[in-house]
């Protein structure tokens, strides 16, 4: 009887106090493999994940990267017939066509032509060769400490490699690019290009972006070489993931079941706003405005959170006039010295320039003179 009871209390509390399931550790069939809060980096599964190995064509997540960096992406220009002339998957790039940077990129990553690569490659480094010299100085700049790149569209070579890890870091450093993120989670998109140019129809070889929930990219890649390599973010209730396969013959569930125990083992927390001095205002009716920051959320566990530090960015002193909300400086959050988060300082109030009154006498005027350099003097050295 009571032990009826028992179990009679404790499934009445799972319904009233019901508590987050962990979708368990996924089962992983790549060779290597990564999930990564995107946010801030922090690991969340890994598998093999800094063996160096090829990485197919998901390098155009790279290419693809540089590209929309450019300036004048929808500026057409004509198709060089060398860049081309290669072998494997392609966009349809002719002879003679008018293409944009814009519409390489979409042809990169919806489907994966290596003809848009190359076409980009020499049009931006002037050379295969010069453009992957700027792939690797990219990749350095992101911390990518066990790649290089070879190839601008990752057709097998034995000097162009990667990680798990070091291409989580790329998709994560790409997805914060606002061209990079619309086309990639794109499943269907009009592009324009040719001789004339005229509209036509591109799909993404992602199928995630159709089978899983809130799946906003990234790319696919395959060679004999590499196998199935595969690059993939999703977002819900404002929490991105990035997983990242490599030798994956079952990919797409690989991912599935990655993502599935991210969302499970995720939180956002609130990043605590430090105590915040007024910021010092030189020429205004008042010698100091409020300061006032919005708070923001980051993927972390309690334990990190702890060591989250914060530093505020302001200016020694402004000028006035300062008008409400403007934007004066800002906090940033660090976790283990990587900046995790950035949220603005804004003047929580208006200062109205201090002007003087023209009836003024010669002595009020000097008075008045001689007050605004005081609190110059006393803004410049606090």
């Amino acid at each position: 009887m009571k032990l009826k009871r028992f179990l009679a209390v404790m499934l009445a509390a799972l319904f009233l106090f019901p508590f987050p399931v962990s979708a368990g550790q996924p089962s992983v069939s790549a060779h290597a493999a990564i999930l990564i809060a995107a946010d801030t980096g922090r690991v969340l599964y890994a598998k093999n994940e800094n063996e160096q190995l090829s990485m197919a064509s998901t390098t155009k997540i790279m290419t693809a990267l540089l590209t929309l960096e450019q300036e004048n992406l929808d500026e057409y220009f004509t198709v060089d017939d060398k860049a081309i002339q290669v072998e494997g998957s392609s966009m349809g790039l002719q002879s003679g066509d008018q293409v944009s940077l814009r519409a390489l990129a979409y042809g990169m990553l919806l489907q994966s032509g290596n003809d848009a690569a190359n076409m980009a490659a020499v049009h931006i480094g002037g050379s295969i060769e010069g453009f992957t010299e700027l792939m690797n100085q990219r990749a350095k700049q992101i911390g990518m400490e066990n790649t290089h790149f070879s190839t601008p569209s990752g057709l097998d070579q034995d000097d162009h490699y990667s990680t798990a890890a070091d291409m989580a870091k790329l998709a994560q450093e790409a997805l914060k690019n606002a061209d990079f993120l619309e086309i990639c989670s794109s499943y269907k998109a009009k592009v324009e290009y040719g001789n004339l140019p005229y509209t036509r129809w591109m799909t993404n070889h992602n199928r995630l972006l159709k089978e899983y929930q809130g799946a906003i990219g990234v790319k696919t890649g395959f060679t004999k070489k590499s196998g199935r390599c595969l690059v993939s973010a999703a977002e819900r209730d404002g929490i991105r993931l990035i997983a990242v396969t490599l030798k994956a013959p079952n990919d797409w569930q690989d991912h599935k079941q990655m993502l599935d125990y991210g969302f499970s083992v995720s939180q956002l927390v609130e990043l605590p706003i430090p105590e915040l001095s007024k910021a010092t205002v030189v020429g205004g009716m008042s010698s100091c405005v409020e300061l006032a920051a919005q708070p923001i959320q980051c993927n972390l566990t309690q334990e990190e959170l702890a060591r989250v530090e914060s530093e505020i960015h302001l200016k020694q002193f402004y000028y006035a006039p300062i008008t409400s909300g403007e934007v004066l400086g800002s906090i940033i959050y660090r976790l283990d010295g990587k900046q995790i988060g950035e949220t603005p300082l804004t003047a929580n109030g208006a200062v109205v320039q201090d002007t003087t009154p023209p009836d003024m006498s010669f002595w009020e005027k000097c008075k008045a003179q001689w007050q605004r350099f005081c609190n110059w003097v006393s803004a410049l050295f606090g």
